[in-house]
């Protein structure tokens, strides 16, 4: 008997298929970011990394231009099994000399051409961060009409953008908007920027994209480097707005208190936007943005997901970037870690726990979740790997 036929035989005894489990993870698609190649540095001809941002590390290797950057995406992506998108910042098309109010879709051709041709959806994100206007450490809330102007144009073109992906692609492009906005110092006035930034966003998202192509995200920050005093887009901000605008609510995992946890908040947000994005990263200290590993938050995300019936509404992406460690495998370290937490999530015999938590009876729920750990899911992940024609185990 292999083994697998043994893991699928004890997943059968507690109820729980493990060819339907593979069948809908295959299918849910892993956002891969595209600023893990290069540091979050960009293509328009500069060097400089500012807005609260960090990359640390000098490993070689780093892509130096968007041919470079494709390649080693493909090559990460032939490491990672499953459906995939990749998840582009505006400052990554054929920019160099553009200034970002000005960028279209025939800038960013070449990867709708390339994620045509390889069966990928494409996400994207306006760049607010690591440009001349936004020195200030503000862009949609600056005092200033005519910055904030800049920045209203920047992101309605990044929308159109996105549902040029959608169009060329088949697939939903999630458009989504980050802004390093914020004070080092304890500001007087805590309203007045979040007035200017609800406008700002008002205008940008007056007209409605086509949710077949595009949809639009909202993403908070708990504060920056340069910014620890106060972060005009704020939790509390954002999911007011998508709650009153009914815009997708970014959930990042960095992006909250040490202590706070997106796995909590994702059964509580579901209730009140209709779709959620998910930035999967791994905070060491706050925003590090480490790979992410099989640890107990991702697996907790995951079995959020799986167990609330939520895919159809969540858009699972990661978010992270470590120069110190080869880059390629960074990539498929934590794109194959975030599959394999959602296999296990998908091997969970939930109706039994729901059934025991609703009869409370709190000592079978306890023993079931014990025994669960000790099941041969890493069986089915190496047969889920054989299928893809993907190594079972990475190695360098």
């Amino acid at each position: 008997m292999s083994a697998y036929t043994s893991a699928q035989q004890a997943y059968a005894n507690i109820g729980v298929d493990t060819e339907a489990a593979l069948t809908r993870l295959d299918a849910i698609p892993i956002s891969v970011h595209c600023w893990q190649g290069d540091d979050v540095r960009g293509f328009e001809g500069g060097d400089e990394l500012s807005g609260g941002i960090q990359s640390t590390g000098n490993h070689p290797g780093r892509a130096r231009t968007p041919d470079e950057l494709r390649a080693n995406l493909d090559k990460a992506l032939a490491l990672i099994p499953g459906a995939a998108k990749v998840n582009l910042h505006a400052m990554y098309g054929d920019v160099k000399g553009v200034d970002r109010d000005a960028i279209t879709p025939a800038h960013f051709t070449a990867w709708a051409d390339w994620a045509v041709e390889r069966g990928l959806g494409l996400d994207f994100n306006p760049t607010l961060f690591s440009h001349p206007k936004a020195a200030d450490g503000l862009t949609l809330s600056h005092p200033d009409p005519a910055i904030r102007a800049f920045w209203i144009e920047h992101c309605k073109r990044s929308r159109e953008i996105g549902e040029y992906f959608g169009q060329r692609t088949g697939q939903v492009s999630v458009v989504n908007l980050w802004i390093p906005d914020g004070y080092k110092d304890v500001p007087a006035d805590q309203l007045t920027p979040r007035v200017r930034l609800e406008k700002a966003l008002d205008e940008i998202f007056s007209r409605k994209m086509n949710p077949a192509h595009a949809i639009d995200a909202v993403e908070s920050k708990l504060f920056g480097i340069g910014v620890e005093s106060y972060t005009t887009g704020s939790h509390e901000f954002y999911m007011g707005y998508a709650v009153k605008n009914q815009v997708a609510l970014c959930l990042d995992a960095g992006h909250f208190h040490p202590l706070e946890f997106i796995s909590g908040k994702i059964s509580a947000v579901s209730l009140f936007v209709n779709q959620v994005l998910l930035h999967v990263s791994r905070p060491v200290r706050w925003d590090s943005d480490h790979v992410v590993l099989l640890d107990d938050e991702l697996l907790a995300i995951t079995h959020e997901i799986i167990r609330h019936n939520l895919l159809d509404r969540m858009h699972i992406g990661m978010d992270f970037f470590d120069g110190s460690i080869d880059r390629i495998m960074a990539w498929a370290i934590g794109g194959r870690n975030l599959r394999k937490a959602l296999l296990v999530a998908l091997l969970e015999p939930y109706a039994q726990l729901q059934k025991a938590e609703h009869n409370l009876d709190f000592t079978q729920r306890l023993l079931m979740l014990e025994e669960k750990k000790m099941l041969p899911w890493q069986a089915v992940w190496n047969e889920y790997c054989t299928r893809k024609s993907v190594p079972e185990r990475l190695a360098l």
